[in-house]
């Protein structure tokens, strides 16, 4: 599996389609993991001449976690 290395931080990724078509970027949602996005979504978008890319987040799937550190509260944050 691809995996891109930013900032500390790696996040895993496929993509389907040709490369050098107009990309559709599948973004899941905090704490997601790519399989979200079925394969066989992924492939009709595909099949109508896109390339799909879908990532996991950071905590979750092949993508790097932070175990060590404190959980956020998002009930804190949204409000």
């Amino acid at each position: 599996m691809p995996i891109v290395k930013t900032n500390g931080i790696n996040l895993a990724y496929d993509s389907l389609g040709d490369e050098s078509s107009e990309a559709i970027l599948l973004i899941a949602g905090l704490g997601t993991q790519m399989i979200r996005w079925t394969i066989s979504f992924c492939q009709r978008l595909a099949d109508r001449g896109y390339r799909v890319i879908r990532f996991d987040n950071r905590d979750a799937g092949c993508s790097t976690h932070f175990a060590d550190r404190q959980i956020l509260d998002f009930g804190a944050l949204a409000a």
